[in-house]
């Protein structure tokens, strides 16, 4: 009957021949009788079976002898068998059954639904994958078929490229003439590019030698003011002179600092302190940075300020550096008793200051890059250098930091020039009052607990006027001139701070930080490196080095003095505890 399978059932005793007719009669297949072991073979030989059902206890051949020679032959070594017993079978028994090939076991007595869903499982095995082989044949007949028209296709697609490569070759024919004239042309860029990365490189080394060898020399300095500070002064001028001192000082500090980054300048990295700033006081600080340039040339300096209790929003260094900039530029190119004007009007939400000049004004064809990085002007003889030509792009940067604008007119060369910076005004709820004084009065010095602290510095008034200053807060301080001199001091006093230069004669502090911190004894010393090498690179070589902070010169001296604060206070709450591991897990940078 087509579409059904062939069931071969298999025992000696005809009665069982029937039950299992009984019972398989209900899955509709072709049920195929055979009395014995030898008329089963015949039969498989002749016919395809999805299941056999093979009594185990048959005479002359039994079934296990019966499913081992079915399973040895290839072509039914994947027909299943299921074995049918009257007697106990014992687990060995069973498991020889299924080295023969037996999927399943079946009781004798059998009960019906157990033998017709475990025959019904099988066959519908057989069936499916008796489709699957149909299938599998249809497949592989399409997959000729797919073949034959593959092969039609890439015949023709064969023609076709052969025409496109002829058209492609032609091509590649112009565009190898192209490539050739290309590759000569990047071939001269990536040399211009190799120079100018040199050139960069060189720039960077410069201006980290230049800023290194600036700090130097501001550092003694500062602790000089800083001592002065602590002395009570009457003399009035003498007050301000130090004062001047200070505030120059701290504008030089951060000139330097944007000197070592420019590409930072260009991009606008420059972090700021902002405050209340009354737009007069900034317009006096810029003046009185640039006024021994403006008394050496002996200009007329006119200054008009409409109302004194404007004010902005800013950082007061970089605002004093941006308008002195602009101040600068106009008495350095203006010729000798030459007339400036500087005028302060607010503009509606904006206050603008116009620095007027009698100077040799801008050519047109300058204008446009007036406020680009390294413009200079065209030099006249006997005039004053122009300096780096980073001044004016400097203020753009630093009043669009501040939400203004700045622009420049000229009426050409000979006749003068005008600068206007545009900053907003402070909202007007926050305004100062005129009584009150735009920052608070600084708190009074407070010196820390007593430390013993080495210091080491080749520079003789670094290391004296810091030593002068420690020793009048109190600290029990001891000098050395070079690295080694600092390792042999260091072994004797054991110090429980260390101040150290990096770039010192005989060692370096970088090696006199690795052998102190080589000595367990020097576990719970605060080394400090003290230097004019302020780049993140020398930062991350201090802190390899075992050194707990990085200070830039010139040093605050409150920052320092709250340094050794937090190393007193270290010292008194680790007093009995175990010493501390010799690499800090805070690593501190002050600049």
């Amino acid at each position: 009957m087509p579409g059904k399978v062939n069931i071969l059932l298999v025992d000696d005793q005809p009665a069982r021949l029937l039950t299992y007719q009984s019972i398989l009669n209900d899955l509709d297949q072709n049920l195929v009788l055979a009395h014995s072991g030898l008329e089963a073979l015949e039969k498989l030989m002749r016919d395809e079976f999805a299941v056999v059902l093979l009594d185990v206890s048959m005479p002359e051949m039994d079934g296990f002898e019966a499913a081992r020679l079915i399973h040895d032959h290839p072509r039914f070594e994947r027909t299943p068998i299921i074995f049918v017993t009257g007697v106990h079978m014992s687990e060995l028994d069973r498991l020889q059954g299924y080295k023969v090939g037996a999927v399943d076991y079946v009781a004798i007595p059998i009960v019906p639904e157990i033998l017709r869903s475990k025959v019904a499982v099988l066959v519908e095995l057989y069936c499916k994958r008796r489709e699957l082989s149909e299938l599998n044949r249809h497949l592989a007949d399409a997959n000729e078929r797919l073949a034959e028209a593959n092969t039609a296709l890439q015949a023709e697609k064969t023609r076709e490229l052969e025409v496109l490569n002829a058209t492609l070759q032609r091509a590649n024919d112009e565009l190898a003439r192209a490539n050739a004239a290309l590759q000569t042309e990047v071939a001269e860029r990536a040399r211009a590019e190799s120079a100018l990365k040199e050139a960069d490189r060189h720039k960077d080394e410069f201006l980290a030698m230049l800023a290194h060898e600036l700090r130097n020399p501001l550092a003694p300095i500062r602790n000089a003011v800083h001592l002065m500070k602590l002395k009570a002064i009457d003399d009035a001028q003498v007050c301000l002179s130090r004062d001047i001192i200070e505030r120059q000082l701290s504008q030089l500090t951060r000139l330097v600092d944007d000197l070592l980054d420019v590409s930072r300048i260009t991009r606008g990295q420059i972090n700021l302190a902002r405050e209340r700033l009354p737009v007069s006081e900034l317009i006096d600080r810029a003046i009185e940075t640039v006024a021994p340039l403006v008394q050496a040339r002996q200009h007329e300096l006119v200054v008009n300020v409409s109302d004194r209790t404007l004010a902005v929003d800013g950082d007061p260094l970089r605002l004093t550096q941006a308008m002195a900039n602009v101040l600068g530029n106009a008495a350095k190119y203006t010729e000798a008793g030459g007339r400036i004007e500087v005028n302060c009007q607010p503009q509606g939400a904006q206050v603008e200051i116009r620095v007027r000049d009698s100077g040799i004004g801008i050519a047109p064809e300058v204008m446009p890059h007036i406020f680009e990085l390294f413009t200079q002007l065209e030099q006249r003889p006997g005039g004053p250098q122009s300096g780096l030509g980073i001044g004016l792009a400097l203020v753009r940067r630093l009043v669009e930091m501040h939400g203004g604008s700045v622009w420049a007119s000229s009426p050409g060369p000979g006749r003068g020039s005008e600068f206007v910076i545009s900053l907003p005004l402070a909202v007007e709820s926050k305004m100062l009052a005129a009584e009150e004084p735009l920052r608070a009065v600084d708190s009074p010095h407070v010196a820390p607990s007593p430390l013993r602290v080495l210091i080491a510095d080749d520079n003789a008034d670094a290391l004296e006027s810091l030593a002068l200053l420690l020793s009048l807060d109190g600290h029990e301080v001891y000098r050395a001139r070079d690295g080694a001199a600092a390792l042999e001091c260091a072994a004797t006093v054991h110090p429980q701070v260390v101040l150290l230069d990096i770039g010192m004669p005989r060692l370096d502090g970088y090696e006199v930080a690795r052998r102190l911190r080589e000595e367990r004894a020097n576990e719970a010393m605060v080394l400090v490196a003290l230097t004019g090498w302020g780049q993140e690179s020398d930062r991350q070589r201090a802190q390899a080095a075992g050194f707990d902070a990085h200070l830039t010169k010139p040093v605050d001296y409150e920052r320092l003095t709250e340094l050794l604060q937090s190393a007193a206070h270290r010292e008194r709450a680790s007093a009995g505890r175990q010493p501390r591991h010799a690499k800090s897990t805070r690593f501190v940078q002050l600049r």
